[in-house]
């Protein structure tokens, strides 16, 4: 099992920045991925970033690529997105999510466990 929390939403203004973090647990579960997904109300979650757990792999959506970076701290357990130059487009609802095994990194489908996520609001 795989626990995923989390955190630093809020309402920004446009321009600005914010960084979210991920606090994992896992017990006996290799996570071989974590990313970032995004979803406005009912639409589909949309992929925003996703890391491997060797570092070896980094892929952004386009539409964040240059703003966002996705780091780890494995001493923390924790993945960070940090969210720069922000956009009204990019208010959303952010999770966190992990993935066992090497699967699509992009296809949310694919991914097994997924934290509750946090409110980013970005004001014009």
């Amino acid at each position: 099992q795989v626990q995923l929390v989390e955190s630093g939403g809020g309402l920004v203004q446009a321009g600005g920045s914010l960084r979210l973090s991920c606090v994992l647990s896992a017990r006996s579960f290799s996570v071989h991925a974590v990313a970032w997904f995004r979803q406005v109300g009912g639409r589909e979650r949309e992929f925003v970033t996703v890391l491997t757990g060797d570092g070896l792999t980094i892929d952004y959506a386009d539409s964040v690529k240059g703003r966002f970076t996705i780091t780890s701290d494995n001493t923390k357990h924790t993945v960070y997105l940090q969210m720069n130059s922000l956009k009204p487009e990019d208010t959303a609802r952010y999770y966190c999510a992990a993935m066992g095994g090497q699967k699509a990194l992009r296809d949310p489908t694919e991914y097994d466990f997924w934290g509750l996520g946090t409110q980013v609001t970005v004001s014009s």
